[in-house]
């Protein structure tokens, strides 16, 4: 292989190294239920936290809770996903689609 392009590639795999970096400290956030229930979670798709407002507390409704709680969480990992692939898109240059 030419060294340029070897160069090159050794260049992409560290801008992509410290693209991967840089998720794991941004943040999004996912709601549901009108900002009843939030999820925290980091580009890297980790949950930092989740908070539930004392209004969603019931328990003659804790199914309803469940689903907020999964949609909240659906919706974070959403916007980390699009947020991750556009991040690593501009470093490599590339859309790869299915990334995350």
């Amino acid at each position: 292989m030419n060294r340029n392009l070897m160069r090159q590639a050794q260049e992409l795999q560290n801008k992509l190294a410290k693209a991967q970096e840089e998720l794991a400290t941004i943040t999004v956030e996912g709601s549901a239920g009108g900002g009843a229930v939030k999820v925290v979670i980091t580009g890297q798709q980790k949950v930092e936290s989740v908070k539930v407002s004392p209004e969603a507390v019931n328990p003659q409704e804790v199914e309803l809770l469940e689903d907020m709680i999964t949609a909240a969480v659906n919706d974070a990992i959403q916007k980390s996903q699009d947020m991750a692939q556009k991040k690593l898109s501009a470093v490599s240059g590339i859309k790869i689609p299915g990334l995350m």
